[in-house]
């Protein structure tokens, strides 16, 4: 068989190459839903897997993986690879949510809880909201894994959020995001020595 490298044949073998890989891509993520629908955990399809949390997550929750998608073209619209000098790492590049408004935050504050999988599926989604580091850790997984302003108005709270938020450990990013919009968050920040 004759085969002519030209230009045309080239970009023929690259767009064959990605529609096999979003093929397969939706029949991997299709199976591991299935599984997730009986009973598997997320943290459970990662440790047999070997995938990425962020993997899974994408996988159980396409809409996620498209918002993700989405924001790497709108940074990226010509589709070229970064090079080194302007590469972001995950941190700058996840999508995260914020609240439109702080009274909005009316999520439970005391008693016991369990997070959906989708915003915490360590194996530990439970938390006792009277114990400090319980509460804070809530916190931190809502605030990183929200998907939607909803999941931040069902788990949060403004009183607890504004007192808890010097404590929390947080990506750059996120923290920056929330104070752009909230000044009585970063003016809750202690001052740097």
């Amino acid at each position: 068989m004759f085969v002519r490298f030209t230009e045309q044949t080239l970009r023929s073998a690259v767009r064959e190459y990605d529609e096999g890989k979003r093929r397969l891509l939706e029949q991997r993520d299709a199976r591991l839903r299935a599984f997730h629908a009986n009973g598997w955990r997320p943290v459970d399809l990662q440790r047999v897997t070997g995938y990425s949390r962020e993997t899974i997550r994408h996988a159980l929750h396409p809409e996620v993986r498209q918002a993700a998608n989405a924001s790497r073209r709108k940074e990226n619209p010509g589709g070229a690879t970064p090079s080194p000098a302007d590469y972001a790492g995950y941190g700058n590049r996840k999508p995260y949510v914020v609240a439109d408004r702080l009274s909005q935050l009316r999520g439970p504050t005391e008693g016991t809880v369990t997070l959906p999988h989708h915003l915490d599926w360590s194996g530990r989604a439970s938390y006792d909201l009277d114990r400090p580091a319980r509460l804070a850790s809530m916190y931190k997984a809502v605030l990183n894994e929200a998907s939607t302003v909803k999941d931040l108005r069902d788990w949060l709270d403004r009183r607890k959020l504004i007192d808890l938020w010097p404590t929390l450990w947080l990506p750059p990013r996120l923290r920056a995001l929330w104070e752009s919009r909230f000044p009585e968050l970063a003016a809750r920040r202690p001052a740097v020595a």
